[in-house]
């Protein structure tokens, strides 16, 4: 109470010089937060004159930086116009300037962050252009990239603003090197590992992939790891550096898929029944719409002391997982069917000793 009844006694011993100084400053900061809005909608338009909806203009990236911009500003203008009114000390004023243009710079920063999305008309013309062809992954990974280098050079720009010297910084940091190469080495495998990935795009988003014991749906690239789905639906993060150094099948990149089977014929078939076998079979396939005909392949494969081996191959143009699984119980259904219409018999593969007593 008593820093009230202090502050009350002040302002009574105002100059009315003083307090028009104090209406005006208050003033600033009112009119500057009322019209951010405008001056950043017209600042937008200079830059976007083609653009007549006001929504669009509204969803720039830059517009809300560019509010907060002006509503800083007019605090900033403000107690510079105080300065004289409160007696505010040079030293005071430099910290709140150095405060002021962080401020900005990260504003800045956040806007051209911002500004780095897909829908964009610069990334579209790249994704259509017919000398390279950019996918939404590659992009992503460029946005990221750039994003940390604009986040990188905003620390700089507040470094220096704080007072530090940055070349005195770099040769701190020359000083641990060894121990910061050292702690950050599998990470810098991993940045590595990403920019390869990148680079080779062994998959995208999307892709179904199997590395080493694990296999699911890539849902992410980061910088560090690349996030699977697994069939049992949980997510298991694969440093970058693991997947640059492996084997990775994707089975997304499957332009047709392999169905192979091996009948065993008892040793007593007649050779006939396992021609006439065979031609069902092969007529069975051709039916099939998703199987390609010229890879069709129905052979008497090997005569062995189990039986007759009668091998079935042929590819579907069916890639997903869950479709070739229908396809092949569809499949193993109709031939067995034929086996069993010939009156065929599998090969049991007991075999009788005779002893002689």
């Amino acid at each position: 109470m008593t820093k009230i009844y202090g502050a009350i006694d002040y302002l009574k011993n105002m100059e009315s010089w003083q307090i028009t100084d104090i209406i005006i400053a208050i003033g600033i900061i009112i009119f500057f937060r009322i019209f951010s809005s405008g001056f950043s909608y017209i600042i937008i338009k200079m830059f976007k004159i083609k653009s007549k909806k006001d929504k669009k203009i509204k969803d720039s990236a830059f517009y809300e930086p560019l509010k907060s911009f002006f509503s800083i500003s007019g605090i900033y203008i403000a107690i510079l116009f105080l300065q004289p009114v409160f007696n505010i000390s040079d030293n005071i004023i430099n910290i709140i300037t150095r405060i002021y243009k962080i401020i900005i710079i990260l504003t800045t920063a956040k806007g051209f962050t911002k500004s780095l999305v897909i829908k964009n008309i610069i990334i579209d013309r790249l994704q259509n252009s017919k000398a390279k062809q950019f996918d939404e992954v590659s992009i992503k990974y460029i946005f990221r990239i750039i994003k940390f280098i604009i986040y990188l050079i905003a620390g700089f720009l507040i470094i220096t603003e704080l007072g530090y010297d940055l070349n005195g910084l770099i040769a701190g940091l020359g000083i641990g090197s060894i121990v910061i190469t050292l702690a950050a080495q599998d990470t810098a495998k991993n940045l590595i590992g990403g920019l390869v990935i990148f680079m080779d795009r062994p998959f995208v988003i999307g892709d179904y992939i199997k590395v080493n014991s694990f296999e699911g749906t890539v849902e992410d690239i980061a910088f560090r790891s690349t996030k699977v789905r697994t069939l049992e639906n949980s997510v298991i993060c694969i440093p970058n550096s693991t997947l640059a150094s492996s084997l990775i099948d994707n089975c997304s990149k499957m332009e047709r898929r392999r169905y192979e089977t091996l009948l065993t014929l008892s040793i007593d078939t007649p050779l006939q029944k396992i021609e006439e076998a065979k031609v069902e079979i092969e007529k069975c396939l051709i039916n099939n719409e998703t199987i390609i005909e010229d890879t069709i392949n129905v052979k008497f494969n090997k005569i062995s002391a189990n039986g007759y081996d009668l091998l079935i191959i042929a590819y579907t143009v069916i890639t997903d997982a869950m479709e070739f699984a229908k396809l092949k119980e569809d499949l193993n259904y109709k031939i067995v069917r034929i086996i069993h219409n010939k009156q065929l018999h599998f090969s049991d593969n007991i075999k009788t000793i005779c002893v002689n007593k």
